[in-house]
């Protein structure tokens, strides 16, 4: 598979994990019933494995080792933090404001993803 086209689905994964995570935290604020459709438990999963799996490739192909490259290492962390965040908010969160609180921090960690990505630094300098 072509580097272009890897990175093409890469992007088209990130963009849909990420509307879906937020269409879910804005069910999720507003209290609807729609956050616990069938669907809406299994396709973020269906959509993710896609943009790791893409990721994965990305990085094979162009021979970057996050060991060497620290801006990978960076988007990696903030991957697991955005994991966790995202758990917290969708599954595993006591209270409701805590949920929405995870969920409003999982929002700046993953500006931070795309702006590492972007950047290729691990360091945002946003003054």
């Amino acid at each position: 598979m072509s580097y272009t086209l890897l990175k093409i689905i890469h992007v088209v994964s990130v963009i849909l994990s990420f509307s879906l995570f937020f269409v879910r935290g804005v069910w999720l604020i507003k209290g609807s019933e729609n956050i616990r459709q069938r669907w809406v438990k299994i396709l973020p999963h269906v959509i993710d494995t896609m943009l790791l799996i893409s990721a994965i490739a990305l990085a094979m192909i162009i021979q970057q080792n996050p060991i060497d490259h620290s801006w990978l290492s960076a988007k990696i962390a903030g991957l697991l933090l955005y994991i966790c965040l995202g758990m917290i908010a969708m599954r595993f969160g006591r209270t409701r404001r805590a949920k929405i609180i995870a969920w409003v921090l999982a929002q700046f960690v993953f500006l931070y993803i795309v702006l590492v990505a972007l950047t290729k630094s691990p360091v945002i300098n946003v003054f």
